[in-house]
């Protein structure tokens, strides 16, 4: 049973003056909370049965269906059919689907559409319309309004705005012999009284450019207006790629990827990094810290401004070609935003416009309810008109002005519970995810802003930073679900770090790594990493640096023979980054540098540093210098990648793990067509090791971590062919070698990992005859380049 609760009633939506789209406001109630009586078992061990839906039902997938017949659907969601536990949940989804479609209803009748209303930076904000500059800005609390700047010399006194009856202020500046009254690239702010009377400055909430005088310490952010004449506006030159079966995700920030200790560009990066990004085989790139953030050192987590491109590395043309240039390379661009709070500056940010007004007329809650005590910033308000407007356009802004390929949405568990998450150990209970706790205004925030997204562009990645594992997250909208396509599988880089501070080598259990790498819900996508920034910032260590640690300034050197640390660094390096690859996800991801084994933390320049950039660039020269050993573990990685091209692993739902020996420290498994064998024992080799498989023939090396090439001792022989046994009675797995119908035998090193194919044999009879040498999956055949990256440039590129 299902009990609601308000502590405000919905405002009635007030008729449209003129032309004008009514702005109605919160349906539903601003702060409704879910009381769920009735509660199943664990999320995350459920294993219902699969069924293959067609979800042809009049939920939101037909939208010429009423209204009325929608509120008939939300109680036959399909993803009852996925997960028939959630069906006990029948009133808590019936009532956020309902919730959604009137959210959803009540644009289409007002706005036009979510489309048109998504387009409000093309209304908001400086524009220009008909020989004229427009201005609009929503502060339904200020009592007098400006626009100042350099175009009027900061007097606002014949630049006085008007509002209207929802809060919005606007004024129309005709242009002066065919030009803009406010000319490309001049500073610009909002002038506004408060109801006390004070008058303050504040950047436009939609600026789309903000600087700042790095001459002066602590100085204030200015808003610029950018609006360059077409000579100067870029033109993109490449149409996007085609979304990949299997997103294998570059993580990477623009301005600390360069080798030198200071900001790097946009053009330094897309001339620079990107080469190295796709001779590594990745096919996305996700870019971190794009809109403007007063405080470097948050990482772009605190934003200011968000429709601002980070003026630190460039300007918004800049960030175009970039984006245009991956595209080039084949390349999906991922954003990172950040929906999930905003930066408590008042000066620079946002939340200069929350002064003294009610949670109605504002960006954010007011009160506790608004501030994130943790992350010391202020939290949305999803149920307020202009917040949709603002945050819904502010995605459709990135896709249509800067050619993004999708987002991944950062502090999503935030945006789920009230209680964010905070001293929140998440069972898998589904009380745990659908209780007075749900925050039922951001879900609908984030249906709304996936089913946008992925009408705009049906091939849209979007990821979910998610930490709790809320069932059916990432599920379609129309099925009853969130609608992102990943979410980050962040329990797996905390298994890795346990293991490697706490944990002894004899210590690691083989069952315990396979069932964090493959412990997430049916039917639901995940992203899987070893390590991401979050492991590489201050305070904590990479893999690479948490194995070898100091050694890694003096063991490096492949002049000399490698210590017994720097074997085992680079063995485990390769082989938790590939197991994480190969069984964690459906997709993969790799912070810039953790590829070769970055050294060393990230650390921004801040006061507890003395504000240097030592720390806050990439020594790409470590890997490209020939006689150090950072090139094997960068030519691993980039033969794991150029696995997945070939046989598509990643995509497949074929996921078998068929043995976890503790005692002799091996996980077997198949994923697609591949068996992997991996060895974590420190010291014993296996000959003659039995491993079971599906289909029966003839195997070979596909992939070899202790090839030369990657930096191992070449104790496994790529040309010998491993055929298959049957094992017990087909058909009866119980008398079936580890349940598997077929097996074979194979050299298993210590701290090794190898995969092996299935040959093709009717390809490479036909190859003996027609004369072609048989192929060989082997490091020669992915073409793996050890030596420095300069010289693989020019090979690929």
């Amino acid at each position: 049973m299902l009990c609601l609760t308000s502590s405000s009633s919905s405002p009635t939506p007030l008729p449209p003056p003129g032309d004008r789209a009514a702005h109605p406001g919160i349906v539903g109630g601003g702060d409704v909370r879910l009381i769920v009586v009735s509660v199943p078992c664990s999320a995350r061990r459920s294993r219902p049965v699969k069924v293959k839906s067609k979800f042809a039902t009049a939920v939101t997938v037909q939208e010429n269906k009423t209204m009325a017949t929608a509120k008939e659907d939300v109680d036959r969601l399909p993803i009852y059919k996925i997960d028939p536990k959630l069906e006990e949940l029948n009133d808590h989804f019936s009532y956020r689907m309902k919730r959604y479609l009137d959210q959803k209803h009540s644009i289409e009748k007002n706005e036009g559409s979510l489309e048109e209303f998504s387009k409000g930076y093309l209304k908001f904000g400086i524009n220009t319309d008909d020989g004229a500059t427009v201005y609009r800005e929503w502060a339904p609390a200020a009592q007098e309004a400006q626009l100042v700047g350099d175009f009027n010399e900061w007097n606002g006194a014949k630049h006085k705005m008007e509002k209207d009856t929802f809060g919005v202020w606007s004024i129309k500046i005709p242009h002066v012999n065919g030009k803009p009254a406010v000319p490309h690239n001049s500073r610009v702010k909002f002038r506004l009284r408060h109801g006390d009377g004070v008058w303050v400055d504040r950047i436009p909430a939609w600026i789309r450019y903000a600087t700042v005088d790095a001459s002066k310490f602590g100085a204030p952010y200015d808003g610029v207006h950018w609006n360059p004449p077409a000579c100067e506006r870029y033109v993109f030159k490449h149409p996007r790629p085609p979304k990949p079966d299997a997103p294998r995700i570059y993580e990477a920030h623009v301005g600390m990827s360069g080798q030198k200790p200071s900001v790097s560009t946009y053009r330094e990066f897309a001339d620079n990094v990107l080469p190295r990004i796709r001779a590594n085989n990745y096919n996305t790139v996700q870019l971190m810290a794009i809109m403007e953030h007063s405080y470097y050192a948050s990482f772009g987590y605190h934003v200011t401004n968000f429709f601002a491109v980070s003026s630190r590395s460039g300007t918004p043309e800049d960030l175009k070609y970039l984006v245009d240039k991956a595209h080039s390379f084949g390349l999906q661009v991922l954003m990172d935003v950040v929906h999930s709070h905003a930066s408590n500056n008042v000066t620079d940010g946002l939340n200069g416009y929350d002064v003294g007004q009610s949670t109605q007329e504002s960006y954010f809650h007011t009160g506790d309810r608004g501030y994130h005590k943790l992350w010391d910033s202020r939290l949305f308000n999803y149920a307020n008109w202009e917040v949709l407007r603002f945050l819904l356009s502010n995605l459709r802004y990135w896709m249509d002005e800067f050619m993004f390929d999708g987002f991944r949405f950062d502090g999503v568990t935030s945006m789920l519970y009230h209680h964010h998450g905070v001293n929140m150990a998440f069972t898998g209970n589904y009380k745990e995810y659908f209780s007075l706790d749900t925050d039922v205004d951001a879900v609908v925030y984030m249906m709304l802003a996936n089913h946008l997204m992925h009408k705009l562009l049906p091939e849209a990645t979007v990821v979910a930073e998610d930490v709790s594992g809320m069932p059916v997250l990432c599920r379609p909208v129309h099925e009853g679900g969130v609608g992102f396509d990943y979410r980050l599988a962040m329990a797996i880089p905390d298994r890795w770090i346990d293991y490697l501070k706490n944990k002894d080598d004899s210590e690691w259990s083989m069952g315990e790594i396979a069932y964090t790498l493959t412990n997430r819900r049916y039917t639901e996508k995940c992203i899987a990493y070893a390590e991401s920034h979050d492991q590489s910032i201050v305070g904590d260590k990479t893999i690479a640096f948490l194995l070898m640690d100091k050694e890694m300034y003096t063991g490096m050197s492949d002049l000399q023979p490698a210590s017994p640390t720097i074997n085992r660094g680079i063995a485990l390096q390769k082989m938790i980054h590939f197991i994480t690859m190969a069984l964690g996800g459906d997709g993969y991801l790799n912070f810039m540098g953790n590829e070769f084994g970055h050294p060393e933390w990230i650390d921004f320049p801040r006061e507890g540093n003395k504000w240097s950039y030592d720390k806050c660039r990439r020594q790409w020269s470590l890997v490209d210098t020939d006689h150090l050993r950072y090139k094997y573990m960068n030519a691993f990685d980039q033969a794991m990648n150029a696995l997945d091209e070939k046989f598509s692993f990643l995509s497949s739902s074929k996921q078998i793990v068929s043995d976890m020996n503790e005692v002799e420290k091996v996980i077997v498994f198949e994923r697609g067509d591949l068996v992997f064998v991996f060895n974590f024992h420190p010291k014993k080799t296996y000959e003659g090791h039995k491993v079971g498989c599906d289909l029966p023939g003839k195997y070979r090396v596909a992939l070899d971590s202790d090839a030369l090439v990657f930096g191992g001792h070449g104790r496994v022989g790529h040309d010998i062919d491993h055929f298959t046994s049957p094992e017990g009675v087909p058909g009866v797995p119980e008398t079936n070698f580890n349940n598997r119908p077929n097996s074979f035998k194979v050299l298993s090193p210590p701290r090794t990992c190898v995969a092996y194919h299935r040959v093709d044999e009717e390809a490479e009879q036909l190859q003996r005859k027609t004369g072609t040498s048989a192929e060989k999956i082997s490091p020669e055949f992915i073409n793996v380049d050890a030596a420095p990256r300069q010289n693989a440039y020019h090979q690929r590129v």
